[in-house]
């Protein structure tokens, strides 16, 4: 028997009783705990059901695109079998705009001949995200638009670009079944100018990394070594470029997103000064600036691009851009310059290539009478983790969890999920080993605070004002720095992020930069890398080497930096790199 009170009598209750009744309890508990994780199983299916459905649903309306691309082709070519495909091919852009404008080539010919060479790219490299099929209509329109600075000129689009009736996925499930009211306002210029946009290319999820795969569309790979990435965001991009499928792309560059992928696919890339291009409807993170630019075979491609992006029809569509036609003058101009260059950031060991293509490109502008004088960037050490990761990640990557995360993406976003008091543990722990370690995992705790958010912005300001003191004082007009390359092994742009302080660092000071090729891998280079330690001599220099090992014969790039809103500069001192590495050639 058992005792209690009640009403204040003393009572008793067979010993039965309290273990039937206890019995019941557990049982009750186990049934609701049991039916609780039924309904989140039930949950967890439905939505991963979901996802696969949203996955097909993509994936079909690309193949039905891609396959009635290649039945137009066909078509086009038994009706049009004298037409030079090979010839227009091989047209660089300025070619080909003067062959259009003298009514040389039709807009029809041009766009047929490199939508089939786009499949063929496509087969090989999975660069493409869908064929603009309202591109063949836009052929019957596209002569009222005649006095465009690229008229009949198929250009490729990045897939976070807004394009009426399509999605804007940037790689994210979630995001499909969801397509633009409205043109991009540079899909609109672009159209204006005579353009015909006819393909969307691939990206990685959520523009998060520098490879270029999601769980949509999958990986795309390097037009030089299907064994290697080509590189992101803007991926598909430069895959589709560097195979020959399009002439001009634009992308987007929020860490080297052009320039990163330029220098892995042997082509050349321009990130303007943030604002200098509009940003209206183009899908991307907003925290460190972003800018959308130009991708082609060369620069004078690149140039032609931002002289009819910045026209008055952008102005008039987006008046937060500031009224800058691009100025010729300044491009054509051929008066020496004060050139600043450096091999090594200090934050990054360069590989052999990297360091290689500096010092090659230094001699060639020696020899050609301009004045090459030694730069370092400030703070390296103390930025990266302080202004950018911090930036990037103010709420402590909270934001970030949930949903299907691609293989690429794993190592990366794996942190980003712990406890802010574990990162900090693992940031002290970490510290007297590994500081460069440590330094970025306390980062990613984010800022605490908005007061502390607004230190931060302004911590910004400050480096930005105090770089470009610091450029001054040096008297130099533009700088000469290496870009991360050569291509990477699969599955190391999550692991090794580290090697983006060459790029990203431009977008936090938001200065224009732009990538050249100047050369390729050679035996020597992969020798080199065999004794390669890194700056810090940490995991992360132990995993970019093993990134790029394997890489002979892969392009190799030059980045080309100017202070801002000095675009036709940047390019001006690109032309100047691209022309006298083509003599040394010669």
């Amino acid at each position: 028997m058992e005792l209690y009170y009640k009403n204040d009598k003393l009572l008793f209750l067979d010993f039965k009783v309290v273990k039937m009744i206890n019995w019941t309890a557990a049982l009750l508990t186990g049934v609701a705990c049991f039916g609780g994780y039924l309904i989140v199983l039930v949950k967890k299916i439905n939505s991963h059901r979901k996802a696969e459905e949203k996955i097909k649903r993509a994936r079909n309306r690309r193949d039905e695109s891609l396959q009635r691309a290649e039945q137009a082709v066909l078509r086009y070519k038994e009706s049009h079998p004298t037409t030079d495909s090979a010839l227009i091919l091989t047209l660089s852009l300025s070619e080909l705009t003067q062959q259009l404008n003298k009514g040389l080539l039709s807009p029809e010919d041009v766009l047929y001949s490199y939508m089939e060479k786009t499949l063929a790219v496509n087969k090989k490299l999975n660069c493409c995200t869908e064929v603009l099929l309202e591109s063949l209509d836009q052929l019957k329109t596209v002569g009222s638009n005649k006095d465009g600075l690229l008229y009949g000129v198929p250009v490729s689009i990045k897939e976070n670009l807004a394009f009426k009736n399509h999605d804007c996925s940037c790689g994210v499930i979630i995001n499909l079944d969801q397509p633009a009211e409205k043109d991009s306002v540079l899909v609109q210029v672009l159209k204006k100018q005579g353009a015909i946009p006819f393909v969307r290319t691939n990206l990685p999820q959520a523009l998060l990394n520098y490879d270029c795969s999601n769980p949509i569309y999958g990986q795309t790979v390097n037009p030089h070594n299907p064994q290697k990435t080509s590189g992101g965001s803007s991926g598909g991009e430069g895959a589709l470029i560097g195979g020959g499928g399009s002439l001009l792309g634009i992308g987007t560059d929020i860490g080297g997103s052009i320039r990163i992928p330029a220098s892995f696919c042997g082509i050349c890339g321009f990130k303007p000064t943030a604002g200098r291009l509009s940003h209206c409807f183009i899908f991307c993170m907003k925290l460190v600036p972003s800018s959308p630019g130009p991708m082609a075979r060369d620069v004078d491609s690149l140039a032609l691009c931002m002289q009819a992006l910045l026209c008055d029809h952008m102005f008039s569509l987006d008046p937060t851009v500031p009224p800058l036609p691009f100025n010729m003058e300044i491009y054509r101009s051929s008066r020496p310059l004060r050139i600043g260059y450096l091999e090594n950031d200090g934050y990054t060991q360069p590989s052999p290539s990297m360091a290689r293509g500096v010092r090659e490109v230094k001699a060639l502008l020696e020899q050609a009478g301009h004045t090459l004088v030694p730069y370092c960037p400030l703070k390296m050490d103390q930025i990266i983790p302080e202004l950018l990761i911090k930036g990037l990640f103010a709420d402590g990557a909270t934001t970030l969890k949930g949903g299907p995360v691609d293989p690429c993406l794993e190592p990366q976003v794996f942190p980003y999920g712990f406890p802010k008091w574990l990162k900090k543990t693992i940031s002290f722990l970490l510290k007297p080993v590994f500081p460069r370690v440590s330094a970025n995992f306390g980062a990613l705790c984010g800022v605490g605070s908005v007061p502390e958010l607004w230190k931060q912005h302004a911590a910004v300001e400050d480096y930005i004002h105090e770089t470009i003191a610091h450029w001054r004082s040096c008297k130099i007009d533009v700088l000469l720095c290496p870009v991360i390359g050569p291509a990477y092994n699969f599955l190391y742009c999550g692991k090794t992020t580290t090697a983006v302080s060459y790029t990203i660092l431009y977008n936090l000071l938001t200065f224009p930069a732009g990538v050249v090729t100047v050369s390729t891998v050679t035996a020597k280079d992969e020798e080199e890398l065999k004794h390669y330690k890194g700056c810090y001599q940490d995991m992360w220099d132990k995993l970019f080497k093993e990134a790029v090992a394997g890489g002979e014969g892969l392009p190799v790039a030059v980045q080309c930096v100017a202070l801002p809103w000095q675009d036709e500069l940047c390019l001006r001192f690109m032309k100047e790199v691209e022309q006298l590495v083509k003599e040394s050639k010669k």
